[in-house]
């Protein structure tokens, strides 16, 4: 791959981010990050003027895209009248959103607990789950990620978490994944008597029910391998936690607001959770906000016993204004539909690309949340990538990232994995723009079929 020639401006910012700050989840030495200068829409530019096209919605959570004027309008409104209250204090903007969550979801979830993030909501479920119920133990999936601070991270089963290993939080109980593709129970669909259910529960009683606080899943999976539920998992996991009193909290950090062509991924299933923990797409990401939803019955039980929970920034003034402005922004444009509609048509598209590129395994897709497994054999389904693999195996993915960054795409590529999760505005010339840069860069894994 030739060399990326940048202007002094771009080389001299770049410079200052390595020699000055962090990057996550890397090694610091040999990035090579993009300088953005700005934004618009799906796109992504550079200081060079080039474009990308930002096929990723960042990290899965600027689902109205780039720039929208209406939300910096808000933001300043909000910042010229009051930037900071505690959070013993309202404000009009933090009533007008918690209002607003009622109405949009599901069931009697009605009331809300502002956060910062979408660990810092998980972290707020587990606690809250914890306090209402007396019990202690928390069921989780292995392939799962709801964030990186001590609780979440162990309540994920990412293998991020593993150098942190000997800190992680106690009684996180992890099972199976209904991992239709690569099932762990070793079944196929005509064989299937779902055994990833009964699984959990045979954990449940192993683990005793009378320990066990709340299942935690994600309301549609996402940077896991977007390992979509069979139609009635879901809704028999809730059957569970009805039958033995345990709460279900749906993770929709990022499969949240739209996103899967709902305004929850649960919605999907026709599930109502006692808890959403909640963040990215409630500010699509402008600004740092993170949401606990629950219903009136968890709600009320904290009438005369005190809430043992709170933070410092919870419901933010101005996070709130620009939460407010993305939930309007998202019914006046009608994103959701469109992310629905989006949708439909990129499985459309990948089945017929499919056909001449031996490489693609499966795809799942919900919405605008969707994934492509690479393998080197469709037969035996090897992985084009191991699992959580070295950077050292990572070669063929990082000449396929390296190829897409190249023709101007901003994309999430993870082990054997291309995830396609554009924001909701997205129309059909930009996904046919998107789609066949990775029709080009799939060029380079079909290399590897055997």
């Amino acid at each position: 791959m030739p060399e990326v020639k940048r202007s002094s401006q771009a080389q001299e910012i770049i410079q200052d981010n390595l020699d000055y700050t962090l990057f996550s989840w890397s090694k610091q030495k040999g990035i090579s990050p993009i300088a953005v200068k700005y934004a618009a829409g799906v796109y992504l530019y550079d200081y060079d003027d080039k474009r990308y096209l930002d096929f990723s919605s960042g990290l899965i959570n600027v689902n109205i895209g780039h720039g929208h004027p209406r939300v910096a309008a808000a933001v300043m409104k909000q910042m010229q009248e009051v930037s900071y209250v505690t959070p013993g204090c309202v404000t009009a903007a933090r009533g007008q959103l918690g209002k607003k969550l009622a109405a949009i979801s599901p069931g009697n979830l009605r009331k809300t607990l502002f956060t910062v993030c979408g660990a810092s909501a998980i972290e707020n479920a587990i606690k809250l789950a914890r306090l209402y119920t007396g019990r202690h133990k928390i069921i989780t999936r292995y392939r799962a990620f709801h964030g990186a601070s001590y609780a979440a991270m162990t309540a994920g089963g990412d293998p991020r978490k593993l150098p942190h290993d000997s800190q992680q939080v106690p009684n996180i109980i992890h099972v199976e994944d209904p991992y239709c593709y690569r099932c762990p129970f070793g079944q196929s669909p005509d064989s299937c008597h779902r055994e990833c259910v009964s699984h959990v529960e045979r954990v449940i009683q192993f683990e005793g029910p009378e320990n066990v606080a709340a299942i935690l899943m994600e309301g549609e999976s996402g940077s896991s391998g977007c390992i979509t539920y069979p139609a009635d998992y879901l809704p028999k996991i809730r059957a569970i936690c009805d039958k033995y009193g345990i709460l279900l909290i749906a993770d929709e950090v990022m499969s949240g607001f739209g996103r899967t062509g709902k305004w929850f991924g649960c919605d999907n299933y026709g599930v109502v959770p006692d808890m959403i923990a909640t963040a990215k797409g409630i500010t699509a990401g402008y600004i740092p906000l993170g949401a606990l939803i629950v219903s009136d019955t968890i709600a009320s039980f904290f009438d005369d016993k005190t809430l043992w929970l709170g933070l410092t920034y919870s419901a933010h003034p101005v996070a709130c204004a620009a939460a407010v402005e993305v939930l309007n922004i998202y019914e006046d444009e009608h994103l959701i539909a469109n992310a629905a509609n989006m949708g439909q048509y990129i499985e459309q598209e990948i089945a017929a690309m499919r056909l001449h590129h031996p490489c693609i395994g499966d795809f799942r897709n919900t919405g605008l949340l969707g994934c492509i497994e690479l393998v080197k054999n469709r037969e035996t389904r090897e992985p084009m990538v191991p699992f959580n693999a070295r950077p050292e195996e990572m070669s063929i993915m990082n000449r396929l990232a390296a190829r897409l960054k190249q023709l101007g795409m901003y994309a999430f590529v993870r082990w054997n994995y291309v995830f396609i999760a554009p924001p909701l505005s997205i129309t059909r010339t930009q996904v046919d723009e998107g789609l066949a840069m990775i029709d080009d860069a799939l060029s380079i894994a079909d290399e590897y079929v055997v």
